[in-house]
């Protein structure tokens, strides 16, 4: 694996401001968003507007993420993805909700999910996850994806590639009538043909109107999660998966999260709908 010096934290930018005519989630400004009280499945227009909401953040991301190189700090790419969904006309959604400060995640080879965007330089070989949702028209779309900094070692690439396609298979599994569980069991399973550890205590959710609706959606094959998949339910898949221990700890800023031996991890996420016949994804640029 590469020899790169652990990550530390660096600072923050000033608050990036959203054009006043863009409407926000109801949690920005408060402690924590109000509880969902709504249904898992959603009718045919909320479903539109999540394509527009996903397609907005699917851009910001590819957009972001054109500008991954060595010698450009997390939050350039921040700014950039930031400017995107305002240009048009959405509202980043981690911006404020529960205090996060900025407007994607930025999660960099040992961080497993929740990395702030700063004054942190990519480095030549680093892996780069970015994190992006967007609201607008009163629903979220949320989506992430691990990219390549430079000339990066075979063994990282092995794992963003398989990762990538951990959240692939996942996807054609996702059928009406089947329980959530299916979903974790095969992404730990084909993990599982690699010795990579499956990230257990971060989820994929529900998604809608509310960023996070109560839904959980495991990577890994748990027990508990026999929810009967429902045609119209809107959830995320967003499988973290590392070299070595899913095991954690987390910074003094409360948010980010670092494999606990500081080894590698990467992770993909698409928003789905669920059909008749399977999934689709809203979260296409």
């Amino acid at each position: 694996m590469s020899g790169q010096s652990l990550l530390v934290p660096g600072e923050l930018s000033p608050h990036r401001s959203v054009p006043g005519a863009i409407r926000r989630p109801e949690y920005v400004g408060k402690p924590a968003p109000a509880p969902y009280q709504g249904p898992e499945v959603q009718d045919s227009d909320t479903i539109e507007r999540m394509r527009i909401a996903g397609r907005i953040a699917a851009q910001a991301m590819e957009e972001a993420a054109k500008h991954i190189a060595p010698g450009v700090t997390t939050d350039e790419l921040d700014r950039v993805a930031h400017e995107f969904m305002c240009d048009h006309g959405a509202y980043p959604s981690t911006l404020g909700y529960r205090g996060f400060p900025k407007s994607l995640c930025s999660s960099v080879n040992e961080v497993i999910c929740h990395g702030i965007p700063d004054s942190t330089v990519l480095r030549d070989g680093d892996i780069v996850n970015l994190d992006v949702t967007a609201y607008i028209h009163g629903v979220h779309g949320d989506n992430n994806a691990t990219y390549l900094c430079g000339d990066v070692d075979e063994e990282s690439r092995l794992l963003v590639e398989r990762t990538r396609e951990s959240l692939n298979r996942a996807i054609k599994a996702v059928k009406p009538g089947r329980q959530i569980n299916i979903i974790g069991r095969v992404i730990e399973s084909y993990a599982k043909r690699f010795g990579y550890g499956v990230v257990r205590d971060f989820t994929g959710h529900g998604i809608n109107s509310s960023f996070h609706s109560g839904l959980i959606i495991p990577h890994y094959d748990s027990p508990h999660a026999t929810t009967v998949i429902q045609p119209g339910m809107t959830f995320t898949i967003e499988p973290m998966l590392t070299l070595g221990t899913h095991e954690y700890d987390m910074w003094d800023d409360g948010w980010t999260v670092v494999t606990k031996d500081r080894k590698r991890t990467a992770q993909f996420e698409h928003t789905l709908v669920v059909t008749e016949s399977g999934a689709e994804i809203l979260t296409l640029p």
